[in-house]
């Protein structure tokens, strides 16, 4: 059905959990993708043993390159970006295949809900780390917490189809290590005609919220929001809020934005910023 390209950075015990969460929850059989950077800690070890499919770079390349390089491997229609510190609840993909029937046509951007210990759609404790985790009370717990279909979604676990990310070229190598990717890449799935940007309450993960990102010596902070407003002419937020009118109530596929009063005062201090960052930050 899909392929899951998940991108890993020594983060070994997560993507085993985030791997056998897949594997014992999912639906149907799925192709999964690594993309290992370094991989020091033993996962390319790990990838080779169990034969995985991966790919590999001896350095971090950063997000976007490690997705892009992972994708061209898939061999199925439809791509699912994961972190390596997700896990699948029960049954996830079941309600994207279901969305999938409905739809019926391939622009569309679907993705689950996160369940989070301190934020997320859902704020649900079932452990801060691998080390607390509780698997049981969250599989007892799942499907009493609800969030419910919300608009405007760019968060992962993204699904969308092989034809649609070719067309755009995946995700853009200027955010690496990977700060602000996901709303570019949704801006450009807008270009191309897509209005569907749905997730779903039902597809849930647990995220232990970026656990490979908090490892501060190992993590440098990219420009990505600076990048994103020199290149589109307005900030993630402002495309969040009134073009993807993100985490409302889902009802229908999205319009075009609403030009009111808000829309013009959001998009002038955007460009005044634009106008700062040409006269005092030359270099991005």
């Amino acid at each position: 059905m899909f392929s899951i390209i998940i991108p890993t950075y020594n983060n070994l015990d997560y993507l085993k959990l985030c791997l056998n969460s897949i594997k014992k929850n999912s639906f149907k059989i799925h192709e999964i993708i690594l993309h290992i950077n370094e991989g020091t800690d033993g996962t390319l070890d790990y990838a080779k043993s169990n034969n995985l499919k991966y790919t590999f770079s001896k350095n971090n390349i950063g997000l976007c390159s490690s997705m892009n390089l992972a994708t061209k491997k898939s061999t199925k229609d439809y791509i699912l970006y994961s972190h390596d510190d997700m896990y699948f609840c029960p049954l996830w993909d079941k309600y994207f295949i279901d969305e999938l029937k409905k739809i019926n046509h391939n622009k569309f951007y679907l993705s689950g809900t996160m369940i989070e210990p301190n934020s997320g759609h859902i704020k649900y404790n079932c452990g801060e780390t691998i080390n607390n985790f509780d698997e049981n009370k969250l599989l007892n717990n799942y499907q009493k917490i609800n969030f419910y279909d919300h608009q405007g979604t760019h968060f992962a676990p993204h699904l969308v189809h092989k034809k649609l990310w070719n067309k755009v070229g995946g995700f853009s190598e200027e955010f690496n290590p990977g700060i602000t990717s996901d709303p570019d890449f949704n801006i450009k799935l807008w270009n191309e005609g897509v209005r569907i940007f749905k997730g779903i309450n039902n597809c849930k993960v647990y995220h232990f919220s970026s656990v490979t990102t908090r490892k501060k010596k190992n993590f440098i902070q990219n420009k990505g929001e600076k990048v994103f407003l020199k290149k589109w002419g307005f900030s993630s937020k402002f495309f969040k809020k009134h073009y993807l009118r993100s985490k409302t109530r889902y009802t229908s596929p999205l319009s075009e934005p609403k030009k009111n009063f808000s829309y013009f005062v959001d998009l002038t201090i955007c460009k005044l910023k634009i106008l700062y960052l040409s006269l005092f930050v030359k270099k991005i």
